[in-house]
């Protein structure tokens, strides 16, 4: 990662502004705001440490409390005062090799760090976008963690959407796979006896929004949210574990038996992790907001350059359910050579081999119909790469030697699934296989557990992750709506990079379908699949429909194989939580413009007064005039747009439109 400092002449002249400020408001209460001044916070010691978020002078986060309880070791809140303080401006560049959401990411925030007498400090960084803290300690042994005290008091009494977790009978409460439908609800409605994994996205009656999260997290365990029967939500985090049992199965994985009375062992000398508010006065601001990797630690990886995400097929969601096809499909040599030459025809860089191309304990033991060497040969020979599915469990008892095998074959992705916990051993995890997979230059996707939450600046190799309830989901049940989808780019995609799995290529109208297994349906029309390719962020973009039926649409499969999945800008024009979305995105010359609804239908003016002097061509793929009844009719054709051009395109109940801009 290259940061490029852009340090301000007058820096002398505004700490001294500051410090003035501080003065002018209470002896013992701190004062930081935003470059701009729009978000202020303000900090003091009662018997614990206190702050509130003000927005335009208004209190938008009531007095909220922050502690570190370690055990033999003084508390956070021990001296109850501050030793000293200090303040900051700070203003950089950060470079991102694997562009998320943009290549070049502006850092700009103002900090006020706050010193204690014990061994703490608590540093507030204030951005434009929200506010940041973090704990840091300095003990010269090391620690074990007993509470961590993190509060977010709202006033009034606003709602939220809350990825809140069902109980489940076979491992407590933290064993999950992040996989939740967003429920809206009043904050003091959420039970007092169920969790959340953020982010959260709370909603007042009048804006700014905000985000609760998390971003660096390391050697620690992840911030779960407790409702409390109030306007507040509190910190919990899943405690240590102590003793773990296999549960053997098709999915062998870990689970946890017995979990002691803390929540972490740590080093006595270190920075916790990010607590992190967004906040959006308007929604279209939420789902460009970087915070989150701003705030992670720097890649710990020196060269990058070997990491190079792209467009993947996926065979796993349709069960591979080949037609029009001389052979027996399934998972075999001929199948997967079919993938191989349906990437190569549609521009994708990757095949995925999901979950069955060996035994899923022993990744040494290859089904007996693929021929490997045939398989990597091909692939070559067509450039296109291979990637490889397995389980964690195996990955993490067999990775030296399934490592080197992937090395032999030439494989630059794996994903990993079935982990679902973020306790500190789960955390650990995470750092130990991509530490691993850098050092053979393998990129991987974890699946089946927490959100990235800035994992991947720390990683670039580490490129996207689940912890979304997404396209699988069509085969057995009818959760995944437009509704639901309008929902992610505001919540969970705030965390970093989701792997949804777009391209179901059966569609569906409201009335919905019987999840029927091989011929997967996917509510909403076409092009709101393919406009998620645009909305979506995911350096590693999946197709996960059907390449028998996509062969029978080639302008479609062209247009979908054409779309990047990293990005030098990105803008979101339009959009309303739940209801509507319109982002634009740019790369090299060109612009890819996507739009969502919900199941309302909509007509959405679309300006181009974000793209350079010059005439464009615009392919432009958008609802059916039929797509009403006929989910998957659309149409695709062509103009010349320039700027601050506008057309206006209808978007039927649960659909959508992709807008392929080339510079002329």
């Amino acid at each position: 990662m290259i940061a490029k400092p852009k340090r301000y002449a007058g820096y002398i002249l505004f700490s001294l502004s500051i410090l003035f400020s501080i003065n002018a408001i209470a002896a013992d209460t701190l004062q930081v705001c935003s470059p701009s001044g729009k978000i202020c916070v303000k900090t003091w010691m009662n018997n614990e440490l206190n702050y509130k978020i003000l927005f335009n002078d208004k209190i938008i986060m009531g007095p909220s409390l922050i502690d570190l309880i370690p055990e033999n070791k003084p508390a956070l809140s021990f001296d109850k005062s501050f030793k000293s303080s200090s303040l900051k401006k700070v203003s950089e560049e950060i470079i991102s090799p694997v562009a998320e959401k943009r290549k070049i990411i502006s850092d700009v925030y103002n900090q006020l760090t706050l010193i204690f007498k014990q061994p703490y400090k608590v540093a507030f960084k204030v951005f434009d976008d929200g506010v940041a803290y973090r704990i840091s300690t300095s003990f010269k042994d090391s620690l074990i963690i007993k509470k961590e005290v993190a509060e977010f008091r709202f006033p009034g009494n606003p709602s939220g959407y809350f990825p809140e977790i069902q109980y489940r009978t076979d491992g407590d409460m933290f064993q999950t796979s992040f996989e939740d439908l967003y429920r809206f609800k009043k904050i003091d409605s959420f039970p007092i006896n169920s969790i959340s994994y953020s982010p959260v996205l709370i909603v007042p009656e009048t804006n700014p929004k905000i985000a609760v999260t998390e971003s660096d997290l390391e050697e620690y365990p992840g911030m779960f949210l407790m409702g409390t029967g109030t306007a507040a939500l509190k910190a919990v985090f899943p405690k240590y574990p102590i003793e773990l049992k296999i549960a053997n199965g098709e999915y062998s994985q870990e689970r946890v038996e017995k979990r002691a009375d803390y929540i972490a062992k740590t080093k006595g000398t270190r920075s916790f992790p990010w607590r992190v508010l967004m906040i959006a006065e308007e929604d279209r601001s939420l789902p460009s907001n970087d915070m989150v990797y701003r705030l992670a630690s720097p890649s710990r990886i020196t060269d990058v350059s070997w990491v190079k995400p792209g467009n993947i097929t996926d065979e796993w969601i349709i069960d591979m359910n080949l037609f029009n096809v001389p052979f027996k499909a399934g998972r075999n040599t001929a199948s997967y050579k079919y993938y191989i030459d349906f990437a190569n025809r549609f521009g994708f860089s990757h095949i995925m081999m999901d979950a069955g191309w060996s035994d899923n304990n022993d990744l040494m033991k290859v089904v007996p119909d693929i021929d490997m060497d045939e398989l990597v040969a091909y692939a070559k020979q067509k450039n296109v790469k291979i990637a490889m599915w397995t389980l964690a469990l195996t990955l993490n008892r067999q990775l030296d030697t399934a490592l080197a095998q992937f090395d032999k074959w030439g494989i630059d992705f794996i994903m990993t699934d079935f982990i679902e916990r973020d306790d500190q051993l789960s955390v650990n995890f995470h750092h130990r296989i991509a530490k691993a997979c850098a050092e053979h230059k393998i990129m991987i996707m974890f699946h089946g557990t927490y959100p990235p939450k800035g994992f991947g600046r720390t990683y670039p190799n580490a490129i996207t992750r689940e912890a979304v309830l997404g396209s699988e989901y069509n085969i057995w049940s009818n959760k995944v709506t437009p509704s639901h989808d309008l929902i992610l780019p505001f919540t969970r995609m705030l965390a970093g990079p989701m792997d949804y799995e777009p391209g179901i290529l059966h569609n569906a109208t409201e009335k919905g379908t019987t999840p029927v297994e091989g011929t997967v349906t996917s509510p909403g029309t076409r092009t709101h699949q393919l406009a998620m390719l645009a909305i979506y962020d995911n350096p590693m973009q999946f197709f996960s429909g059907n390449p028998s039926e996509g062969l029978l649409e080639p302008a479609f499969m062209e247009l979908w194989g054409s779309v990047p999945t990293t990005w030098g800008k990105t803008i979101v024009t339009d959009a309303k939580v739940g209801e509507y979305i319109v982002t634009a995105r740019n790369k090299a010359n060109n612009w890819y413009i996507g739009g969502m609804t919900d199941w309302t239908p909509r007509d959405l003016d679309v300006k181009f007064d974000f793209i350079e002097d010059g005439n464009y061509k615009a392919t432009i793929c958008k609802d059916g005039v039929n797509a009403d009844h006929y989910a998957s009719d659309y149409i695709i054709e062509t103009s010349t747009v320039k700027k601050n051009d506008a057309i206006k395109i209808h978007l039927a109940p649960g659909g959508g439109f992709m807008i392929k801009l080339e510079r002329l």
